[in-house]
């Protein structure tokens, strides 16, 4: 089938490749023309992923309408912030029987609304309906390289869910299906947080201990914002859950990771994002998954500190300290039980 990837960074180029693999047309949508104009000629994405070439099923255009002519499968992967902007220039280019994925990951910094809800708001009622998102443990790089790799689409239409889960899954891509919505989204967004706060514990050199309880807490405070805003509990124990937290946390490829890195190891982050020069979504996440948590009334004590480090000079020491004397409690959630 035809499809659109609208949005030319790395993983939007891992997934316009497995699409490509799998034997589909792709137009991938950079919205820079030169850049665009570069990577069809180089039939590679130099920036990104050198060295990794095009399927021949591939090609890339910054001609929007060009891109989503005659799209049945429509992927979105820009950065949380600019995904309403995004949205709103494509939606009346979509065919009638488009369906659009969306990629991204991250909750919206004004609205609080997630990747699904800013669909919701800005599709025709018939494309949201058939509208879903894609998540799971997945490095752009290794995804681009033909990796063994797992991930999960959640959506409220069965029948077009698995159109674009089939249409991903082949090679060594692994593609599993789920109507949790929400629970996907706000796994994929939240795990950035703590991904950076992993990276923290890794560059300050407080041990592998303090990295374990980081990530099971962590996952733990996820699984009650999410399960507050009406998600299923088990699917923080899936891909999109414990396995994205786990490889964000753990692998180096993880930008939010090495943002975490650069301020344990005592860097500001002003430098720390100029050197990374690429998006790191947790930044931004942090900032709306703690309005998002206090909104709703979820404790999120990870992520305020996270919160307070990256926006309010909160040193590491002390947001440790924080942590660690808060008054001791049951491990498990009561109203989780």
């Amino acid at each position: 089938m035809k499809c659109a990837v609208i949005g030319a960074g790395s993983w939007g180029t891992a997934l316009a490749m497995q699409l490509a693999r799998c034997g589909h047309g792709v137009q991938q949508w950079d919205h820079n023309a030169a850049r665009a104009a570069a990577a069809e000629a180089a039939r590679e994405n130099a920036r990104y992923l050198p060295g990794l070439p095009f399927p021949d099923g591939l090609h890339v255009t910054a001609d929007l309408a060009a891109a989503l002519r005659d799209a049945v499968v429509v992927v979105t992967v820009v950065p949380s912030q600019v995904t309403r902007q995004v949205m709103t220039d494509l939606a009346p280019l979509l065919a009638p029987d488009a369906i659009v994925c969306c990629a991204s990951k991250g909750v919206e910094t004004g609205t609080l609304n997630t990747m699904d809800e800013v669909m919701e708001q800005v599709l025709s009622p018939a494309h949201y309906a058939r509208a879903c998102v894609l998540s799971g443990p997945s490095f752009a790089a290794e995804v681009a390289r033909d990796l063994p790799t797992a991930v999960t689409i959640a959506g409220r239409d069965h029948g077009t869910t698995d159109v674009v889960a089939d249409a991903f899954h082949g090679s060594h891509f692994r593609v599993y299906h789920t109507d949790d919505v929400i629970g996907v989204e706000l796994g994929g967004a939240l795990k950035n947080v703590m991904a950076i706060a992993c990276g923290i514990i890794d560059g300050a050199g407080l041990g592998l201990n303090a990295r374990a309880a980081l990530i099971t807490r962590g996952l733990a405070e996820i699984t009650r914002l999410a399960v507050a805003r009406g998600a299923n509990p088990l699917t923080m124990a899936g891909l999109a859950g414990f396995g994205d937290l786990v490889l964000t946390c753990t692998g180096n490829l993880s930008r939010n990771r090495r943002v975490g890195l650069g301020l344990g190891e005592g860097k500001k982050l002003p430098q720390i994002l100029e050197e990374l020069g690429q998006v790191a979504e947790g930044v931004v996440t942090t900032r709306s998954a703690r309005n998002l948590g206090l909104k709703v009334g979820v404790e999120m004590p990870i992520t305020e500190q996270m919160y307070k480090v990256l926006y309010e000079d909160l040193s590491v020491q002390e947001a440790l300290y924080n942590l660690m004397e808060r008054e001791r409690k049951a491990e498990l959630d009561p109203e989780l039980r």
